[in-house]
This record gives structure tokens, sequence and C-alpha cells, in this order.
């Protein structure tokens, strides 16, 4: 009997990809805070995981040459520019570090959740192959 690890999961595998998507994006924020006419994005989760799960996920091969592969992963978040909260500081700036460093952290903490959710699904895997 085949384990479908789509099944076995659930949708812990998409939410911890779209975390990890949405710390790059936020980081690359905070990383720009004094770059002039930077606009800070972010990425919408729910959009996101209703993508996630509607559609099938995994990673495609096409190759270029016939000797060569390309991978490339299905799940890719789409990103969208943030209405500021401030007004304009004059150099087009829409970062505000405060609203993207606690965003960084709530993000961060849930994606220690999701982490948490796959390590429990996983434990209960090795449980039922051992018979326990």
């Amino acid at each position: 009997m085949a384990i479908s690890f789509d099944k076995a999961l659930g949708v812990h595998q998409h939410t911890l990809g779209i975390r990890a998507q949405r710390a790059e994006v936020l980081a690359s924020n905070i990383a720009n805070a004094d770059t002039p006419q930077f606009k800070a994005k972010d990425v919408d989760f729910a959009k996101a995981m209703q993508q996630a799960t509607s559609r099938q996920r995994g990673v495609s091969l096409g190759g270029t040459h016939q000797n060569h592969f390309a991978i490339q992963s299905s799940l890719q978040a789409e990103s969208g520019y943030r209405i500021p909260n401030q007004p304009d500081t004059g150099d087009g700036n829409t970062v505000d570090m405060q609203q993207e460093q606690a965003a960084f952290m709530e993000n961060t903490l849930e994606y220690q959740m999701s982490l948490g959710f796959l390590e429990s699904k996983f434990n209960g895997l090795k449980k039922a192959i051992r018979g326990e």
C-alpha cells in the first residue's frame, strides 16, 4: 500500500513553503528600508494557500537540452505591493520598519508552528509504520 504524502501531511507542507517565501519578501523589505523609491511587498497568505490546495503541487522537470534538466517548483506565492500606513517621507520608500519587524516576527512564529505540525505528522507516520 503506497503512502500519499499529500494526504498524510495535509496542508502543513504548503503552509511551510508559503511562510518561507513570505520570510524572504519581508527580509527584502527590511533590507531595503533606506532605499529610495523602494515599495514594500507582502504575500497574501490566504490567496497563496487557496492556490496551493486547489492545484496539484510538485516539481516539474523540463529540459533546454536533451542532457539538461531544469527543476522548477510549482509552489510560488505571488507577492504584491503593500498599501503604506504612513505618509510618504519624500524619498518614495513605503517600508515601515516597525510593521515589517512585527510581520517578520509573526511569520517566524507561524513558520515554527508549521514545523511542529509537520513533525507530529511524521511522528504519527513512523508509529504507523512500526505498528505502534
